[in-house]
């Protein structure tokens, strides 16, 4: 029987350290989902509480009255995640296992070129100009996933760094030898010994893909349909505030009474939902890649 380890003082200090971080991290989470079940006025009236004097579903079922809405808007944001993860890792990945490679011609100058986007751009009119004038991918579902494509050098170099110093150079040395090409290496060696790499990008490039709204809001002014849940969202925000403003001056008394704080704490539980849902399974896959792709012996 295995004896357990003693915690020194620094062991003591960092459990303590990390668990006041999760508290902090966790805390606005949970003030979230309170209020988005707290009723609108006792939410006006007393502020935000983890206790609130009185419960409502109120802003929920406001929501859901346009279910059948968020329903597609989150099949949307799963296609657009699903596709546009798997173009970016594999963009991302196979330029970073090229410009690692030193016998690369022209290496240097692709290198400074990925490096020279992480400092500057084009800027915002330029790029809108480039994605509906030469590629016209305005109101079509491309405009929700090429933008996001090529723009994360810093993946690009994170990757070509872990290629560089954490692959066995003698390993892809003796693939090569053995008549493996180019193509062999890099499906067969270099991409299951780079797990742990490889599932950092994946969860990151999920996360930016699933909460992007610019995308939409810049690109589909026409095709309601092409709306994300992020979107969707958004578009719902702002109806609100209209018509609560509407409802202030008078022109419109049955807006009175929508919820309209509650529903902003509703539709941020909405949109978080099935990233606080899958994050913390990918994050197991990530421990696990990190042990599969360490090199043995």
């Amino acid at each position: 029987m295995k004896k357990r380890k003693k915690l020194n003082g620094f062991d003591i200090f960092a459990n303590i350290f990390m668990l006041v971080i999760v508290f902090y991290c966790v805390i606005p989470l949970v003030l979230l989902l309170v209020s988005s079940f707290t009723e609108e006025t006792s939410l006006i009236r007393d502020g935000y509480s983890f206790f609130p004097k009185a419960l409502s579903l109120s802003a929920y079922e406001y929501l859901f009255k346009s279910g059948r809405k968020i329903m597609r808007a989150y099949a949307m944001s799963f296609i657009v995640t699903g596709i546009g993860t798997t173009m970016s890792l594999l963009l991302t990945t196979t330029l970073a296992y090229a410009i690692s490679k030193k016998n690369l011609p022209g290496r240097k100058l692709l290198t400074f070129l990925v490096f020279f986007t992480m400092l500057f751009n084009g800027g915002l009119v330029p790029t809108y100009l480039m994605y509906t004038g030469t590629f016209h991918i305005k109101n079509t579902i491309l405009a929700l996933i090429v933008p996001t494509l090529l723009v994360r050098a810093y993946y690009v170099m994170l990757m070509r760094s872990y290629f560089l110093t954490s692959l066995p150079g003698e390993v892809l040395e003796a693939a090569a030898i053995d008549g493996a090409s180019e193509f062999q290496i890099f499906g067969r060696i270099a991409v299951p010994m780079s797990k742990p790499i490889i599932a950092t990008v994946l969860m990151f490039s999920m996360i930016i893909y699933w909460n992007d709204w610019q995308n939409g809001l810049y690109y589909v002014t026409t095709k309601t349909s092409l709306y994300t849940i992020q979107n969707l969202l958004n578009r719902m925000i702002q109806e609100i505030q209209f018509l609560a403003s509407n409802a202030v001056v008078g022109q419109s008394e049955s807006t009175a009474t929508i919820p309209s704080a509650t529903v902003r704490m509703a539709i941020a539980v909405i949109g978080i939902l099935p990233i606080a849902v899958v994050y913390p399974l990918i994050q197991k896959n990530f421990a696990k890649g990190i042990t599969l792709g360490a090199v043995k012996g």
